[in-house]
């Protein structure tokens, strides 16, 4: 973390990635939902965004006595890995305290899931964090954007802003996200991950 004094330290810090392309071009597609869940939250949080170290947007806060690190890389979305080896590398973080937050097309929209050690699934993001840190075992928050109403190709899908009826679901589910996120600060992977895989704001309202 960044102090007064302008070291940064780690302690037991968690770094929470999301991921996205930096730009006023891409803020509201679908591709940046990493984005779009941390900028949401560190406002609820009412804290501000720094630049000028691991090629990134960042920022320090805090939750019930976890520190944590919220990091949104500028590299654009595949070149990701560089900002977040740039960050683990300064700051020591161990794999266990990663968490990467991305927007996934094989999830509808409504749905958020909790994941670790798992594959890229086609997510070039992803794909460049798992081979700039040469491990895949950090965690995940996916965040479901659906699939492709009307032919679109995939690539302009996931850069497209979502359907004028999806907005909605879209404010619920950053806010589940963020929800998600928070559960797994407090409580751990296991039971953040059997609270959220079973919620889906696109067929009933979220559970309490």
């Amino acid at each position: 973390m960044m102090e007064k004094g302008g070291e940064f330290r780690s302690e037991e810090a968690y770094l929470i990635v999301g991921i996205g392309n930096p730009g006023d071009a891409y803020r509201q597609t679908r591709h940046n939902m990493g984005f779009r869940v941390l900028e949401s939250w560190l406002e609820a949080l009412a804290g501000q965004w720094l630049e000028g170290a691991f090629h990134s947007r960042y920022a320090r806060a805090a939750l019930e006595g976890e520190r944590f690190i919220l990091l949104c890389p500028q590299t654009y979305m595949n070149l990701s890995g560089l900002a977040v080896k740039a960050a683990v590398d300064t700051l020591g973080i161990s794999t266990e305290k990663i968490l990467v937050i991305h927007d996934d097309i094989d999830l509808d929209l409504g749905r958020v899931k909790i994941v670790r050690n798992g594959g890229p699934g086609g997510h070039k993001g992803v794909q460049s964090i798992i081979a700039s840190l040469g491990v895949k075992d950090f965690t995940r928050v996916k965040v479901g954007i659906g699939r492709p109403r009307h032919g679109e190709r995939v690539e302009d899908f996931v850069l497209g802003p979502f359907y004028e009826d999806e907005l909605g679901t879209v404010d619920q589910v950053v806010r589940l996200a963020i929800r998600a996120c928070e559960w797994l600060l407090l409580t751990g992977v296991e039971a953040a991950m059997n609270w959220t895989n079973c919620q889906n704001l696109a067929t009933k309202e979220e559970k309490s």
